[in-house]
């Protein structure tokens, strides 16, 4: 039988200049400085830095984004696009806070039910 593992306090570092292709999961926070090609299903806060690039989707609580995103997101609570921000996606969020200076292509739900976490976000036709 597994064992759950509690979320931790502790934060995730991908640094820049590592690319990663695969498949992120974890119960604590993360940290993208460097390039992901895959998907993220984080319980805690998601950070991408302003040299952080994702081709994915992202499952996680919250989400702070000042470098590039090509994929789907789905936070139970708040999505922060910084003004650096490169979004081209589906957001569906709690909250959506949007800079002056950042680009966002796409479409946006606003969901009241913040337990609820898709495994598999549909991608936009």
């Amino acid at each position: 039988m597994a064992k759950e593992i509690e979320s931790t306090n502790a934060i995730n570092l991908i640094s820049a200049g590592t690319q990663v292709k695969g498949d992120i999961e974890s119960n604590s926070g993360i940290r993208l400085d460097g390039q992901l090609q895959g998907k993220m299903d984080i319980k805690g806060k998601v950070v991408i830095g302003a040299s952080g690039t994702i081709v994915g989707d992202i499952v996680c609580q919250t989400l702070e984004v000042s470098g590039q995103i090509t994929g789907n997101i789905h936070a139970a609570d708040l999505v922060s696009l910084k003004s650096t921000a490169r979004m081209n996606g589906q957001i569906i969020a709690r909250k959506l806070a949007i800079e002056p200076g950042a680009i966002f292509t796409g479409t946006c739900r606003m969901d009241t039910d913040s337990d609820a976490r898709r495994k598999e976000v549909e991608l936009p036709k």
